[in-house]
């Protein structure tokens, strides 16, 4: 038996790690390549010339058959979708999600290929995403093919697909910490050394080729706040927080509300993204600066050199074509425009909120709307921190995210991540906890009144046994343990078999030696429950002789399914019980009660008697 500790992680962690860091290295030059064919593509349809440096298709000189470039992306990518991998639509993290949870961390080859290319042709004609959804996709597609070539389990590949889409990310916002932040709260469903070790150096490991590729962070420098903003500011970032959850919940309301009008039109979702880009073009032509991944747009709104006419536009215009592109099915990621749209609500805010520097509340709506939407609190301070490097935004940060993310917690049911799953017909739970098997032992639960039978048995004599068990004990016992003479258990009978025998006509002429079944699986005291079901699920069996350990076979008792229901409904008792263990007493007496001195007194006169 192996001793518990603290971690379960293995020596083969490590062979999963050096995969990862390769995995992450290769997501490096596929965020770049994305980058450039985003670039490339916003150059042709725009500028009609051949360059792939990330431009901005405000300034194009289309004129009214702008709007003719997002309608052509769109059937691009329906066609794409229809008859390549319908995969591809979607804004990438989701998809990541479901192949997690629901294809064994299998992901197609094809859609490594067509994901980064049908999100470039998105963005690159207008679409007002980002490229981080896709990217992320795109590095987890990559880190499950690698995987596939290996002989591993599904928890391994999930691992390497994680690692793929984090460094992704880090790769692209130079953010190696929020993309392992990420990682954890959305993608690992755990928090263990065995993913996370793995899934950290491939973030790390994408951030410092990131630094020789595309250069260092930070990716949105701002002007330097105040270390600490005082008691009236701090009450800002409160208002702040419900603002941004309040967002968040319209956000995603307004997206799934758009997919539902989708799903009424009476024509084949290949022709979805073409109606998106419809709305995307004329979108366009109110407020260009709505088009593209639109960082250009976040940098000033986070300096704070911004007119109201911006922040209106983002608010309005972008937020708008953005719910309606993604309700549509088109291809592009979210936290781009996230960013965007958190930027200028604090632009509005910081119109009436106490003034702490220019896009001081820009910075931490952005954070909090992130937060909030996303339902991950510790990746959007982080990022903040990482796309900013303004350290002394730190506590600000924590305080607006944490309520914005309370507020979307108490107030919706799904993020905009996980309704997208919900509606294919699968939950999953983004709560951690210690499971509370892993708190009681064995030695607490199992039944100590238990009949063994002796190797040595005569079997005349088991049916009066048999007999006497019935009518000693409430339950009937259903397995039975056998001892030697000293005392060790040396295997198991069932009783079906010992009815069967006992039936037998020659059974007096047998021997139970034939009935035991030896070497039989067994728990030990003090292991863990949760360990015990764990050994349960992999034999079959539901109930297990429990001995002291595995050197002292000596026989203790037994451990059935049922005890560790018992033991699961502690738990839930636990949560669901209230209880107040503590009483506050007045100092001074009730009207009508004795003060504690006069108790005293009373009972310490002597040959005194109480009556009561």
């Amino acid at each position: 038996m192996r001793q518990p500790g603290d971690f379960t992680t293995t020596p083969r962690m490590l062979f999963i790690a050096v995969l990862a860091i390769g995995i992450g290295i290769c997501s490096t030059f596929i965020a770049v390549i994305l980058l450039k064919l985003i670039g490339l593509f916003t150059n042709l349809f725009f500028y009609q010339r051949w360059a792939t440096n990330l431009v901005s298709p405000v300034g194009n000189k289309l004129g009214i058959f702008e709007v003719l470039v997002p309608i052509l992306g769109g059937l691009i990518i329906g066609l794409m979708a229809r008859y390549g991998s319908e995969r591809i639509r979607g804004h990438g993290i989701p998809e990541a999600i479901e192949a997690i949870l629901i294809n064994g961390s299998k992901v197609e080859p094809k859609v490594a290929i067509l994901k980064p290319i049908s999100s470039a042709i998105s963005i690159g004609s207008g679409g007002p995403f980002g490229a981080e959804g896709p990217i992320i996709m795109t590095g987890g597609a990559f880190g499950s093919m690698v995987a596939q070539f290996f002989h591993l389990t599904s928890v391994e590949r999930k691992t390497l697909l994680v690692a793929g889409a984090a460094a992704g990310m880090s790769a692209t916002f130079a953010s190696p910490i929020a993309a392992i932040l990420l990682a954890v709260e959305l993608l690992l469903f755990e928090w263990k050394p065995r993913s996370l070790v793995p899934v950290a150096l491939a973030s790390a490991s994408a951030a410092i080729l990131r630094h020789y590729m595309l250069g260092g962070g930070p990716l949105f420098p701002v002007p330097a706040h105040s270390a600490f903003i005082g008691s009236i500011g701090f009450l800002g970032c409160v208002v702040a927080g419900v603002a941004a959850g309040g967002m968040s919940a319209l956000l995603t309301l307004l997206v799934y509300a758009f997919e539902d009008l989708f799903h009424r039109l009476p024509i084949h979702w290949m022709w979805w993204p073409m109606i998106g880009g419809l709305v995307i073009g004329i979108g366009g032509l109110i407020f260009p600066q709505a088009l593209g991944v639109g960082y250009d747009t976040i940098g000033t709104l986070l300096r704070g050199n911004v007119s109201a006419q911006i922040i209106l536009g983002v608010l309005l215009v972008k937020s708008i074509i953005w719910c309606v592109s993604l309700g549509s099915g088109t291809s592009g990621g979210v936290l781009a425009p996230l960013l965007m749209m958190g930027c200028a609500l604090g632009g509005i805010e910081a119109m009436f909120l106490p003034h702490e520097g220019a896009g001081f509340w820009a910075l931490i709506s952005m954070a909090a709307i992130l937060g909030g939407t996303m339902r991950s609190p510790f990746t959007g301070i982080i990022f903040a921190l990482e796309l900013t490097h303004d350290v002394n935004a730190l506590l600000p940060l924590a305080i607006a995210v944490t309520i914005a993310h309370g507020f979307t917690v108490l107030l919706m049911k799904r993020s905009i991540l996980t309704e997208k799953i919900s509606r294919r017909g699968y939950h999953l739970s983004r709560e951690y906890a210690i499971d509370p098997l892993e708190l009681l032992f064995a030695r607490e639960v199992m039944r100590t009144d238990v009949v063994a039978l002796s190797d040595s048995l005569s079997p005349t004599a088991l049916p009066q046994l048999v007999q006497d068990e019935l009518e000693k004990h409430e339950r009937i016992q259903h397995l039975y343990p056998v001892l030697n003479a000293e005392q060790l258990l040396v295997g198991v009978v069932t009783r079906h078999d010992l009815q069967r025998f006992i039936q037998q006509e020659d059974a007096s002429s047998g021997s139970i030696g034939e009935l035991i079944q030896q070497q039989p699986v067994v728990a030990y005291s003090n292991e863990p429950l949760r360990h015990v079901i764990n050994r349960m699920a992999a034999s079959g069996f539901t109930r297990l002789p429990v001995v002291e350990s595995e050197a002292s076979p000596k026989l203790l008792g037994m451990i059935s399914l049922s005890a560790l229901l018992k033991a699961r409904s502690h738990n839930l008792e636990e949560e669901r019980r209230r209880e107040r263990p503590l009483h506050l007493r007045l100092l001074l007496p009730r009207r009508g009660q004795p003060s504690t001195a006069e108790v005293v007194e009373e009972e310490t006169v002597p040959g005194e008697q109480v009556h009561q």
